[in-house]
């Protein structure tokens, strides 16, 4: 049996290394494509208010926050398959960053509460309990993760969103 020589096996390292980066660049253009048509019909002008009441009692008015530091606004649901992998990445830096939570037609406040507890999460929630909020915003994609900056829309990302590109999208906001 022959074994292969070091020049035979770093031009199959180098071939993969050219592939691999080939479908990351593809990734990274599909889902600009599909972020760019999922949210055509988001407001971009005369942004509706985001402010509402949070499971804690507070006051929450992310375009007033805005102005301090990027805000990240997560859409997501209990119900949703997908948010199961993003949300402890949107609680993580919630630790470290300023982050606002809408959980979208996921129950009464006693059990949001319960589940936000249960999962050890400490991120500031909204109740969008007949998904209001979520209309108002034209939602319609669990997760859905937006980022703020003065008072504008920075990015705006539907699906499945690693921590580091949602750390990404908040330090260029």
């Amino acid at each position: 049996m022959k074994e292969p020589n070091q020049k035979t096996w770093g031009k199959k390292l180098l071939s993969g290394l050219k592939q691999l980066s080939i479908m990351l660049i593809l990734f990274i253009l599909v889902s600009t494509v599909v972020d760019l048509w999922r949210g055509k019909d988001l407001p971009t002008e005369s942004l509706p208010t985001m402010t509402a009441v949070d499971l804690n009692g507070d006051l929450v008015d992310v375009l007033a926050m805005s102005y301090d530091d990027a805000v990240l606004v997560y859409f997501w649901g209990t119900w949703c398959p997908v948010c199961q992998f993003v949300t402890p990445a949107v609680d993580i830096l919630s630790e470290h960053y300023s982050v606002v939570s809408v959980a979208m037609s996921s129950g009464s406040d006693k059990k949001m509460k319960h589940f936000l507890s249960d999962k050890g999460y400490t991120l500031s929630t909204i109740n969008d309990r007949q998904g209001f909020l979520s209309r108002k915003w034209s939602v319609q994609v669990t997760p859905t993760v937006m980022v703020f900056k003065n008072g504008e829309l920075q990015y705006y990302t539907t699906g499945f969103t690693s921590l580091p590109g949602m750390w990404w999208r908040l330090l260029t906001a």
